[in-house]
């Protein structure tokens, strides 16, 4: 094979049009996520806001006939993941629990537009 692949740069979540404001709450105030300018050519068509996490981006993208994804979700990694439970706890962020993974302690939430997402800690 002559290709490899080296990692993710980005994941990709919708949201309805006009999703800015509650995008930036979420993401950068609830979750502490700094937003990055979208590149030039983007900036005006589009909509949506992006946020770096780790070395990963996460883009909020508006989508025409927008439904959140119920199933489908990006699993961010967290060091000290009670103190983030309980962050969100106190801004009044429903937990949704789930089975547990060998070797991991997780949660979910939804965004404020309905998508699923997971937070995850390794244990030692």
């Amino acid at each position: 094979m002559s290709f490899s692949f080296k990692g993710i740069d980005h994941i990709q979540l919708a949201a309805p049009k006009g999703c800015e404001e509650e995008a930036r709450k979420f993401y950068g105030e609830q979750l502490g996520l700094k937003e990055i300018p979208k590149p030039e050519n983007l900036q005006k068509r589009r909509g949506g806001c992006w946020f770096i996490c780790g070395n990963q981006e996460i883009h909020i993208g508006v989508q025409e006939g927008f439904l959140p994804a119920k199933k489908a979700h990006p699993g961010f990694i967290v060091d000290n993941l009670e103190a983030l439970r309980s962050s969100l706890q106190e801004q009044k962020i429903t937990i949704k629990e789930e089975p547990p993974i060998e070797g991991r302690e997780r949660f979910f939430v939804d965004d404020p537009f309905g998508n699923r997402i997971e937070f995850l800690e390794f244990l030692p």
